[in-house]
């Protein structure tokens, strides 16, 4: 990995790898959007998914748990 400093958020950056069909990939799709390059698209996609996974709250069951919950209230007549 290497280091560098974004010059707009003077936030250090690292470098990560991916496989060169993704980077082209995305590379193509990014054209004529707001993003100037792979890295800002990246960024972004983590940050997002980032942001869903730290707002999810476990249930607190395990899926065998939750899994009898849903028989029960489809039993019930909720679902």
């Amino acid at each position: 990995m290497t280091e560098k400093k974004d010059d707009l958020t003077m936030e250090k950056r690292k470098t990560i790898e991916i496989p060169e069909t993704l980077y082209d990939r995305v590379n193509a799709s990014i054209k004529g959007t707001e993003f100037a390059t792979v890295s800002d698209y990246v960024a972004r996609v983590i940050r997002e998914r980032l942001a869903v996974e730290e707002n999810e709250k476990p249930s607190g069951y395990t899926k065998e748990e939750e899994e009898k919950v849903k028989q029960r209230l489809k039993a019930l007549g909720y679902l």
